[in-house]
């Protein structure tokens, strides 16, 4: 059965193998639509993640709305509800950025090709 904190998990691990198969460049990540290809698909994964990060407050809220959310130290719970609530629309309007900053960074590396001109394989 998959949850949606196991979906966040394995969207980690999957950009930890990207990031393990990017190490070098090689058949598949050699040449500048390579670049292109992986920025468009970084960006549209940061436009996903403000959402994705607000609505992982909905389980404490719900808890917290009827009254069961408990802390280690005992003390009550509203502020520390209060301070994740802050804390997450940080990281939302923060992931926003990053969003425009790779949607930016997609846009620079579209008019890259590579010059085939007399190679007949590619050269690093």
């Amino acid at each position: 059965m998959t949850t949606p904190d196991r979906n966040a998990a394995q969207a980690g691990d999957l950009i930890r193998q990207f990031n393990h198969d990017t190490i070098t460049t090689g058949d598949g990540w050699q040449y500048p639509p390579h670049t292109y290809a992986a920025l468009g698909s970084l960006a549209y994964l940061a436009r996903m993640l403000p959402q994705a990060i607000e609505q992982t407050l909905r389980p404490v809220e719900h808890t917290h709305k009827v009254g069961r959310v408990t802390l280690d130290s005992g003390a009550a719970p509203g502020p520390a509800v209060k301070h994740l609530r802050e804390a997450i629309e940080t990281a939302a309007d923060i992931a926003g950025l990053l969003a425009q900053a790779l949607d930016h960074a997609h846009a620079a590396s579209s008019p890259m090709g590579l010059d085939t001109r007399g190679l007949t394989e590619f050269e690093d």
